[in-house]
């Protein structure tokens, strides 16, 4: 039966209203590498993450205490899992920073747009469309004459963190869509468990000597500007950021999702022009439109997860499982007493 107008204009409001927000985590995440240099000094990276997170981790646990206590044993150690994986980027991102350009930190961690939909098919065992693998070009090249300004370095450590960084980065994204452990539940306390996590990581790490200064010491220095750039680190940059992420893939594929958070190298540009006087070039503005093209061009390409797509995931798990419980008997007999009914969306 073919589709009524009505009906495709209602989905694609639909899909707009679902990318709409991870555009403007894309708008946030551009401008924490502003916020990240007014806060953020090779001594005190891990102090600056241990305050960004922990600065918003008390609200989050006492506004959803009660979903929190609902969360499973194997929800919880789901989430910890992500949230391992979240340290792991902030800390590569944050000393590859350092460690680098600007220009070559730009360029890699924008490889994330072509690893996630290559893991994403991998595992799926199907073909990218090739007008994604064009648009995703297009961002790319896009990206290339952002950041070619300054010019390229040799590869440094930093250069090797960054790609780590993308890796990390496109694990989070297929984790967070494909961790059975964690479907069904409540995103806020999964992103609340994932931070906690994070921050136990940071500051296990700062216990450690040599790790540069404790945040305590970080924070006594900070004036109130400072504290502003925290803020918007803590509340934009990391709450909602990594809220709407989780809620996100639930909605649409990972390499949409991917393709959008693709263009924060453009917010991270007009964030530079606008507060810090920082001036692209032709080839730098032609860059922007490159990549918001190939974004643009790439939402079409990929369209939302479907329902078929969601269902052949699942059926590949149950028959992993069948296959798996056939020579564990015993486990089939534990999962029936000990796990719960629930109506778990896919």
């Amino acid at each position: 039966m073919t589709e009524t107008p009505h009906v495709t204009g209602a989905a694609a409001r639909r899909a707009w209203l679902t990318d709409l927000p991870v555009l403007l985590v894309a708008v946030v995440w551009g401008s924490s590498y502003l916020a990240a240099k007014e806060v953020t000094t090779a001594q005190t990276v891990l102090a600056v993450l241990v305050l960004r997170f922990a600065v918003v981790l008390p609200v989050l646990v006492v506004a959803g205490w009660r979903r929190l206590r609902a969360l499973s044993a194997e929800q919880i150690r789901g989430a910890g899992v992500l949230g391992l994986i979240l340290a792991a980027i902030f800390l590569l991102e944050t000393y590859g920073v350092v460690h680098t350009s600007a220009t070559n930190a730009g360029l890699i961690i924008s490889l994330t747009m072509i690893l996630t939909p290559i893991a994403e098919s991998r595992l799926r065992g199907t073909r990218l469309p090739r007008s994604f693998v064009a648009a995703a070009g297009l961002s790319v090249l896009g990206v290339l004459l952002l950041t070619q300004g300054a010019g390229f370095s040799e590869p440094s450590l930093g250069d090797l963190l960054m790609l780590a960084a993308a890796v990390a980065r496109t694990a989070h994204v297929l984790a967070m869509a494909r961790m059975r452990s964690v479907r069904g539940a409540d995103a806020m306390s999964l992103t609340t468990v994932q931070l906690g996590g994070s921050v136990l990581a940071f500051a296990v790490l700062c216990a450690a000597p040599g790790t540069g200064a404790t945040p305590w010491a970080a924070a006594a220095d900070f004036g109130a500007a400072e504290w502003a750039w925290l803020l918007h680190l803590s509340v934009f940059c990391t709450l909602f950021a990594f809220f709407v992420q989780m809620w996100a893939v639930r909605r649409t594929s990972p390499s949409r999702v991917s393709l959008l958070l693709g263009t924060e190298p453009v917010w991270a540009a007009v964030a530079g022009i606008a507060l810090a006087g920082d001036r692209p070039g032709r080839l730098g503005l032609l860059g922007v439109a490159l990549i918001l093209a190939g974004t643009a061009w790439g939402r079409r390409a990929t369209g939302p997860e479907t329902p078929e797509d969601r269902d052949q995931d699942r059926d590949r798990d149950q028959d992993r499982d069948r296959h798996h419980n056939v020579d564990h008997p015993e486990k089939v007999r534990r999962d029936l007493r000990t796990t719960p009914a629930t109506g778990q969306r896919s």
